[in-house]
């Protein structure tokens, strides 16, 4: 199960990324209203159960999906007396209390977008790997504490600083989404197994324990307010793509801070005052001559070959002056010499 609708083959990473941003504003936050209790009732449980497995030895079986959508509910303590469940969907409902989802230790996947939970904390599902929680209004990413989480979305809340993410704890958490909330900084990001991270829409201004991330093949970035690109490690080896589209970034040699990536082949800087100058793609290759794609076009082997010299002319130019700058020390010096020989007389 995946709570994403499925991708056209043919979209680009970026296009795929602009289709779900372009979803994030739709359906304005309702003014909320004094909440009247709606359990949940054994009517929608018997309407909402399916997929019957084998439990236990195996000679039983129970339906282990749920899906209770669209009821606008408020208590799910019924739910604690369905132990085997192992997938769970309560989207778009009135929930603020998971606690009996607790009582669920065969849980694999949940689904609970769109509600008014201000927390994620649940006590510990030993076997939950998938967890979403985007569009409510959780506060912090304290109590996740899932050993076999791998993947864990917290898109859309109002979460500002990321913190108890505990690396020890979520050793497997390999995808994060938290995309438009209210971080301004990239500090508490200390999940060495860390795959894919997704950030954008933010108010993000300053990078910061990003060394942490060695194994992170994608960085979402984009809708921030970087301006600098420091913050950067060489630590970071396994960092294929990153997007920074729509941020600050003034002066494209902020992209030779970039350097430290060795394995960076595809880049987004589109809607970044630097993407306006004239040289703005060349310039990206001469200083990144291991970039594959700039924004959504490919770099031809034209566009490489003038890189190239524009890279070795630049060398020469460096070695000279360096040249120059040793003839003159040598100079001054002989001149030095001369000057005390003479005072010497």
């Amino acid at each position: 199960m995946s709570d994403e609708e499925p991708e056209d083959a043919n979209d680009t990473e970026e296009e795929v990324e602009e289709k779900k941003e372009e979803g994030e504003g739709e359906g304005e936050e309702e003014e909320e209203e004094p909440q009247v209790s709606n359990p949940l009732t054994e009517e929608m449980l018997k309407d909402g159960l399916s997929l019957l497995c084998k439990i236990g030895n195996g000679l039983a079986h129970a339906f282990v999906k749920l899906e209770v959508k669209e009821k606008e509910l408020t208590d799910i303590t019924l739910i604690q007396n369905f132990i085997h469940l192992r997938y769970v969907d309560l989207s778009d409902n009135l929930l603020r209390d998971l606690s009996p989802l607790a009582f669920l230790t065969h849980l694999l996947w949940l689904k609970v977008d769109n509600n008014r939970l201000i927390s994620a904390i649940i006590e510990e599902l030993p076997y939950l790997q998938i967890a979403s929680f985007a569009n409510n209004h959780i506060k912090d990413s304290n109590g996740i504490v899932h050993p076999r989480l791998t993947s864990l979305n917290l898109r859309g809340n109002a979460i500002e600083l990321i913190s108890g993410l505990n690396p020890n704890i979520l050793s497997n958490l390999h995808t994060l989404e938290l995309r438009g909330n209210a971080l301004k900084s990239t500090a508490g990001l200390y999940l060495p197994k860390l795959k894919n991270l997704y950030l954008a829409q933010n108010a993000i201004f300053h990078l910061e324990d990003l060394e942490n991330l060695e194994q992170l093949t994608t960085l979402h970035l984009r809708d921030n307010m970087i301006e600098v690109l420091d913050g950067f490690s060489n630590n970071m080896k396994s960092l294929q793509y990153l997007n920074l589209r729509g941020n600050a970034v003034v002066q494209i040699q902020e992209l030779e801070k970039l350097q430290v990536l060795p394995m960076l082949r595809a880049l987004i800087m589109l809607d970044n005052p630097c993407s306006d100058e004239s040289e703005y793609r060349i310039e990206a290759l001469v200083l990144l001559p291991h970039l594959e794609r700039l924004d959504k076009d490919f770099f031809e082997e034209e566009e490489r070959n003038e890189a190239a010299d524009i890279r070795q002319r630049r060398k020469e130019e460096e070695l000279e002056l360096e040249r120059e700058k040793e003839r003159e020390k040598e100079l001054e010096e002989a001149e030095d010499t001369t000057q005390e020989e003479l005072t010497a007389k």
